[in-house]
Order: C-alpha cells, then sequence, then structure tokens
C-alpha cells in the first residue's frame, strides 16, 4: 500500500470552512427544479477538475451515478462506504461507479450498471437527468459524474465484495457551503488540498465525504448555485 493509502483525512485540521458562500436555495432542491436545471443548463464553470495526479498511473475512464431519491420531505443521496478490505480508498466514502467496461456502449450506462452490480439499484427506478464535467483523480481515472433521480421503493443488495455500508444524506446539508471544509497536507511528498463534508445522521454516526467525492458534490454545489 502507498503512504496516500495509510493516510487518515480525518486527522488535518480544517484551514478554512466556506461560511461565507450561500447555500443552494431550497426551491432548486426539487426533483422538477433539478430536471429544468439540466433541460437547460445556464453557463457555468466547475470549480475542481483535476487532483494533483499520482506517478506511475495511467489514465482510465469511469463514471459514477448521483443518485438522488425523492423522499416525501426532501431530497437524499445515496452514497457508500468501500469495504475496509479493499486494496485501494478501502473505507472512504463513494458514490456507486467504476471503471467503464469495453461493452458499455456509453459512461451512463457505465454509471447504471456499476450501481446495480454494488448495492443493487435498478435501472427501473432511475431518471437519468445529465452529467457534470469529468472530474480526474490523482488515481488518473476520468470520472463521468451522471445524476439521477430515484423513485422511492427501491430495495438495496450491497455487493459485500465491494461495499460495507449504503446510506443516504439530505441534499441540502451537502448543498450548504458552511459544510464544505478545506484542508491541506503533503501526500508522496507534494502539498495537497481537499475538500470534505462531513455529516452526522441521526444513530450519532459521523460520515466524513472527502477527496473526489466531495470535489463532485462541490461542482455540483457550483452547478446549482447558477
Amino acid at each position: 500500500m502507498t503512504a496516500i493509502e495509510h493516510f487518515d483525512p480525518q486527522s488535518v485540521p480544517a484551514v478554512r470552512v466556506d461560511h461565507h458562500l450561500p447555500p443552494v436555495p431550497q426551491g432548486r432542491l426539487t426533483a422538477q427544479a433539478l430536471r429544468d436545471h439540466f433541460a437547460q443548463p445556464p453557463p457555468w464553470t466547475p470549480e475542481i477538475v483535476r487532483e494533483l495526479r499520482l506517478p506511475g498511473r495511467q489514465p482510465a475512464e469511469a463514471a459514477v451515478l448521483v443518485p438522488l431519491v425523492m423522499r416525501e420531505s426532501q431530497l437524499t443521496l445515496i452514497l457508500t462506504e468501500r469495504g475496509r478490505h479493499l486494496s485501494s480508498h478501502s473505507g472512504q466514502i463513494a458514490f456507486p461507479g467504476g471503471r467503464k467496461d469495453a461493452g458499455d456502449p456509453d459512461l451512463v450506462h457505465t454509471a447504471l450498471r456499476e450501481a446495480q452490480e454494488e448495492i443493487g439499484l435498478h435501472g427501473s427506478f432511475v431518471e437519468v437527468l445529465g452529467t457534470l464535467p469529468t472530474y480526474i483523480t490523482g488515481t488518473a481515472f476520468v470520472i463521468t459524474p451522471v445524476v439521477a433521480l430515484v423513485q422511492p421503493g427501491f430495495c438495496l443488495h450491497p455487493n459485500p465484495a465491494e461495499v460495507a455500508d449504503v446510506f443516504e444524506v439530505p441534499l441540502d446539508h451537502l448543498m450548504n457551503p458552511a459544510h464544505h471544509h478545506h484542508h491541506e497536507a503533503l501526500l508522496a511528498g507534494a502539498q495537497r488540498q481537499y475538500l470534505s463534508m462531513p455529516w452526522t445522521d441521526a444513530q450519532q454516526r459521523r460520515r466524513f465525504i472527502w477527496g473526489a467525492t466531495a470535489g463532485m458534490l462541490r461542482n455540483l454545489y457550483r452547478f446549482l448555485s447558477v
């Protein structure tokens, strides 16, 4: 394992929190408002498109699903906790998704296939809204985030070979920059910056959302803020 795999992102204090930025208005965080926003996207610029690349990695196409569940009171985001036995990114919070297979006709298909394989989310419950700009990780994955609405009534079956847990986070929590923490750390011989969006659930379990997942959510915040 590399030094970055042993790194504990929660051990690094935040250098700042974006209390000064406004949250996305509640009126934009509804299913219909998101449909309208993706149908006619305004001009905007993603804030984070590339992490500092680690040496010795070849680029690979990948896609993740950003699944927003239409709960009665609000939209929530399905996230996974990667298994701690995995050789890379173990225990991290992630979107369902993965590498594009040769048989995938496009990256939307990749995201939907991976979501079904990882957590058992059937495509019949999913309404794809659109995609966000690609996000390039330090491990050279070129990720296309596929944003979708999810109709309640699904039954998830997480794959124990990949997923330790599946949970939902209120979208309005993630779209409020008062919960966006900036960190800096020396990793693999270079100074790196990363975001985190901590969330504590009703059982007082703290979920530390950081890295690429937080970066893509920050871009969703920028998109919905214009």
